[in-house]
């Protein structure tokens, strides 16, 4: 009995171990029921052939519900949601590139097949605990006196046990209806696996409600009546900053080291002669999939999930980016986080899109960021806003403050030294390394605070040097940072800045509920990034939206518009 004792441990471990680190459990889960039910079941079986193989099918199940388990929570504490298996498959992927970034090539290459051998090992030692006992041929059958029955009695109770158990396993499990667990005991295994079921079965849902969406949302702006005409001969900058969330402006763990920064900017920004207000949209993610943060903005539907932003690609729905196009801007992408194929550039319909492979870097990397705010700034200047005697619409991806948030680098004042960014080669190697650093949470979230304020550094070195009142930029987070940077149950709010030196650029947005200045109002109006499309569209087209006579007095230098 000691094994199986042993066996049951080994699976309670494993059920229960995800929960243990799960921070928004009210009350720790220390007892799997389903590890008792097993445990029961097999003191009950015969030493057989069949017990024998479903106790290594029973072994392999754990293992793989573990594994679900421990991705679950992963997904909790990095997204701000559950698993859904039936999507999140094709994560594995960016998961391995994000750990490869942090830890290095040789360990990243050498982690998925260490953590196979770790779990085959577990499944062979699980296996080989729950092995039904078997007699000993050479034993002798206790006799049918008193010493025998006594003997038949004692070989009884663990029997009798196991059947006790599995009646109190059982009448637990009727009871059992919350859907996160909230007390010492359960059954952590079935609750996950009626939970990805359910996934599956709203997923198969989600294609007819999503047509619908499609069905009811503007098929295309072509007919409009003077197509973006406020824009015309207008540079178009549409900036993402990575996990760039209203976590910087209200947790007063970030406040104070980011909004000084966001101060700073709105200064700057007035003192060149430009205009500036602020707002805040919701998107769709937390965490990380920043590609429904942009796919959302640009097709106006609510892509919170790959299926969704699947089905819009599949669908060839026209975007912001045919609008643009439309209205005579050449469509440029400039993503330096992307190092592998991306189709869905051409599904967007960009003239350009300039990868990181496209890109004439010669800086190091940065761990998983492929180099720095600053070049990339200066870079998309230069090769897409200069290179272009036209207009240009070009939606850029700023990814300094990617995890693991080290090294933080400071902004060059001399923006004409950085070239083709060999000169951030002071910065390669430096730092903690992310091994060390993520040992300390609490580094990680000072580490977090100070590469946003690089991050908006950056943009307000760019804006206050080549912004003009030919250019409109707007720039804003894609998501918050994860849970552990936010804590429990934070909102999915995130800033929004627009910049020009034409003040008749910023009045619509004025007009739609932003503030003048740098600091957006927490308290305003939040809208959903899939709002976004639809409502500038208009705006900025003659003859819907706002009038084109500004109307507002905003922050910036001489009379007020």
């Amino acid at each position: 009995m000691l094994r199986l004792t042993a066996g049951v441990a080994l699976i309670n471990l494993l059920l229960v171990g995800p929960l243990w680190l799960r921070s928004e459990l009210p009350v720790a889960r220390w007892v799997a029921l389903e590890a008792l039910l097993l445990g029961a079941l097999f003191a009950l079986l015969p030493r057989r052939w069949w017990s024998v193989v479903l106790a290594g099918a029973t072994s392999v199940l754990v293992v793989t519900v573990s594994a679900l388990g421990f991705g679950d929570t992963a997904a909790r504490e990095s997204l701000a949601r559950p698993l859904n298996l039936y999507l999140d498959i094709h994560l594995l992927d960016a998961v391995r590139n994000l750990v490869t970034g942090t830890v290095g090539p040789v360990v990243g290459a050498l982690l998925l097949p260490g953590l196979l051998l770790v779990a085959v090992g577990v499944v062979v030692l699980l296996a080989l605990l729950l092995l039904p006992p078997g007699r000993d041929p050479l034993e002798q059958v206790p006799s049918p006196g008193p010493v025998g029955r006594r003997e038949r009695t004692r070989r009884l109770v663990p029997k009798a046990a196991a059947v006790g158990v599995l009646l109190v396993a059982g009448v637990l499990a009727a009871g059992e209806a919350t859907p996160i667990p909230s007390g010492a005991a359960g059954f952590p295994g079935v609750r996950l696996a009626n939970e990805q079921a359910w996934f599956f079965r709203l997923m198969l849902r989600e294609r007819a409600r999503f047509a619908g969406e499609l069905e009811a949302a503007p098929a295309s702006y072509a007919e409009l009546p003077g197509l973006l005409a406020r824009l015309q001969d207008r540079d178009v900058i549409l900036g993402f900053v990575e996990s760039y969330g209203v976590a910087t402006l209200d947790d007063p763990r970030y406040a104070p080291v980011v909004k000084p920064r966001i101060e700073e900017l709105g200064e700057r920004v007035e003192a060149a002669g430009l205009y500036m207000a602020s707002g805040i949209l919701v998107s769709p993610t937390q965490g990380g999939q920043s590609w429904f943060a942009h796919g959302s903005l640009l097709s106006g539907l609510w892509l919170d999930n790959q299926l969704r932003y699947d089905l819009l690609l599949a669908s060839g729905r026209e975007t912001l980016v045919d609008d643009f196009r439309r209205a005579g801007h050449r469509a440029v992408a400039v993503m330096p986080a992307i190092t592998m194929a991306w189709p869905e550039g051409d599904l967007f319909r960009y003239d350009q899109v300039l990868a990181f492979n496209d890109i004439d870097y010669a800086g190091p990397p940065l761990n998983w960021v492929t180099m720095p705010d600053q070049f990339t700034w200066s870079y998309m200047h230069r090769a897409v806003v200069e290179a272009h005697p036209g207009p240009v619409f070009v939606e850029v991806g700023l990814i300094s403050s990617h995890a693991p948030w080290t090294p933080i680098l400071t902004v060059l004042e001399d923006w004409d030294s950085i070239g083709d960014g060999s000169v951030f080669a002071r910065w390669e190697n430096a730092g903690e390394r992310p091994v060390d650093l993520w040992r300390d949470h609490d580094r990680v979230r000072e580490h977090y605070a100070l590469s946003v304020e690089y991050a908006v550094a950056a943009m307000t070195g760019y804006a206050e040097r080549y912004v003009d009142r030919n250019t409109l930029l707007i720039v804003m987070g894609d998501h918050q940072p994860a849970p552990m940077i936010t804590g429990e149950n934070a909102g999915r709010g995130v800033p929004v800045h627009v910049i020009s030196g034409d003040p008749g650029l910023i009045v619509p947005f004025v007009e739609w509920g932003f503030v003048p200045g740098p600091l957006p109002d927490l308290a305003g109006p939040e809208r959903g990034m899939d709002h976004f499309r639809d409502w500038f569209v208009r705006a900025y087209s003659i003859g819907d939206g706002s009038s084109g006579t500004p109307a507002l007095t905003l922050h910036g230098p001489g009379p007020g518009p």
